[in-house]
C-alpha cells in the first residue's frame, strides 16, 4: 500500500517525506523515485552518515532527486534519541502525517502523537487503526482524518493541500476590502 500511495502523492505534485529508515519508508521513497517524484529524507543521523548502511544507496537517490534533511551535526551519529527527534520535525515540515504502517511502538506512533500536539494533520489507514490501541485512540481527535482506501487518501490529502490557497484568498479579500 506504501508504494501506491506515494505514486499516487507523486500524481498530485506532493513531495513524499519520510525517515530513509528501512521497511515503510524505504518503499515510499523508492515508489516516489520511480515515480518521478519529489523525495524528502529527514534523516536521525548527521548529513555525512548514512543510516541504516543497507539504504546508502538510496540515500544518495533522495539527495540527487530530492532533499535531505538533518538537524544534526554533520557528524551526529545514530542514537536512540535522535529518531524521535527526526520524527517531530517530519510531523512540523509537511502538510500532514500519513500513517501507512505501524506497529505499537513505532516511530510512526511517536510522529502521529507529536503531530496532534503541534496540530498537525494525521491521516490513518484503516488497518494502522484497526492494529493499534494509540491509533484508535487519535480517532476523533482534531485533525485526525480514518482513511479506509488510497481514494480516501488521496481526497484528504488533496483537501490540505488547498486549504493554504483558500486561507490565503480569504485573507487577500479582507486587506482588499479595508
Amino acid at each position: 500500500m506504501a508504494r501506491a500511495i506515494a505514486q499516487t502523492l507523486v500524481s498530485m505534485d506532493v513531495s513524499v517525506i519520510s525517515g530513509l529508515a528501512a521497511g515503510i519508508d524505504t518503499a515510499a521513497h523508492t515508489a516516489c523515485l520511480e515515480a518521478g517524484g519529489r523525495p524528502v529524507g529527514v534523516i536521525g543521523t548527521g548529513i555525512n552518515l548514512q543510516y541504516p548502511a543497507a539504504n546508502r544507496e538510496l540515500h544518495r537517490r533522495v539527495a540527487e532527486a530530492g532533499l535531505l534533511l538533518s538537524q544534526f551535526w554533520p557528524d551526529q551519529p545514530p542514537q536512540k534519541h535522535t529518531f524521535p527527534m527526526r520524527n517531530a520535525t517530519m510531523s512540523g515540515y509537511g502538510i500532514a502525517t500519513l500513517v501507512v504502517e505501524a506497529g505499537e511502538h513505532s516511530g510512526a506512533r511517536i510522529q502521529a502523537r507529536v503531530a496532534v500536539q503541534h496540530g498537525r494533520p494525521v491521516i490513518l489507514t484503516d488497518s494502522v487503526i484497526e492494529n493499534n490501541v494509540w491509533a484508535r485512540e487519535l480517532v476523533g481527535q482534531p485533525g485526525v482524518h480514518p482513511a479506509a482506501s488510497i481514494a480516501e487518501v488521496k481526497d484528504i490529502v488533496g483537501s490540505l493541500v488547498e486549504e493554504p490557497s483558500r486561507v490565503s484568498s480569504a485573507l487577500d479579500s479582507l486587506v482588499s476590502a479595508i
